[in-house]
């Protein structure tokens, strides 16, 4: 199924993305979409607080930095979220903004062994398996959940370059792309990924005013548009009717 979603952007405060979001629920959106940048709202912690003031919409999370987190922190946190809500959320995990986890002293030498080996991992765990791994980063002695979600949700990997394309493919069920992606783009992109034709391709779109051509990235191989608000007019609610109208229309559209 095709969703349309809305970014609700890190620069509102968080009391504002809870209003936005419930917001976008009785105005019929499908799906609202949250980013972890330093040093906004946490995204786990904001999901969280969405789901429980909703009743409907969907909540992506594109993306969490892995390396913030341990693995196996991660993991509960999105366990205990995924049994309070299930269905409901997606979680996409990146290499996160280099500058940004040098500051936190995270930065490491090889980003895409880290979010390979977390990924390998947080999916074992998130599926209830026990997880022994020693890798370059990763960690685990007979880790297991004693909580694992009844269902686990969809991991996704944010990705640009060629290598963290290929290994969304491999590792995720879904890849997410930025806004500066063109639908010529798009289709370069899912060549890369090469991830079959289950594998969801989630593309942010830059929105204003005037109503997004949809149509365009949805032909090119999206499978989620999320239409986001530019940073000098965070305030999303201006899409909140198009994302509807465009879910409505294109819910049941297959590429």
């Amino acid at each position: 199924m095709t969703r349309i979603g809305v970014v609700l952007r890190p620069e509102l405060a968080p009391e504002a993305i809870v209003e936005a979001a419930r917001a976008a629920d009785a105005a019929g959106v499908d799906e609202v979409w949250l980013w972890e940048d330093c040093f906004f709202s946490g995204g786990l912690s904001t999901a969280a607080m969405i789901l429980a003031s909703t009743d409907r919409v969907n909540v992506g999370i594109g993306v969490l930095p892995t390396p913030m987190r341990n693995v196996a922190s991660t993991a509960m946190e999105i366990a205990t979220i995924a049994r309070v809500h299930p269905g409901r959320l997606r979680v996409g995990l990146g290499h996160g903004v280099q500058s940004w986890m040098a500051q936190i002293g995270a930065r490491v030498q090889s980003p895409l062994t880290l979010l390979s080996e977390q990924m390998a991992a947080l999916t074992s765990l998130l599926a209830s398996e026990t997880v022994t791994v020693q890798g370059r980063y990763v960690s685990l002695d007979e880790v297991k959940l004693n909580w694992p979600p009844l269902q686990p949700p969809p991991l996704l990997v944010g990705a640009t370059g060629p290598k963290t394309l290929a290994l969304s493919g491999r590792c995720s069920v879904g890849t997410i792309l930025t806004s500066e992606t063109s639908p010529e783009q798009l289709r370069s992109a899912i060549e890369h990924i090469d991830g079959g034709p289950e594998h969801d391709v989630i593309v942010y779109v830059s929105a204003g005013s005037d109503p997004v051509d949809i149509q365009r990235w949805l032909d090119a191989g999206a499978t989620t548009v999320v239409l986001e608000p530019s940073a000098d007019a965070a305030d999303p609610t201006s899409l909140f009717a198009q994302a509807a109208s465009a879910t409505a229309r294109f819910g049941s559209y297959r590429r």
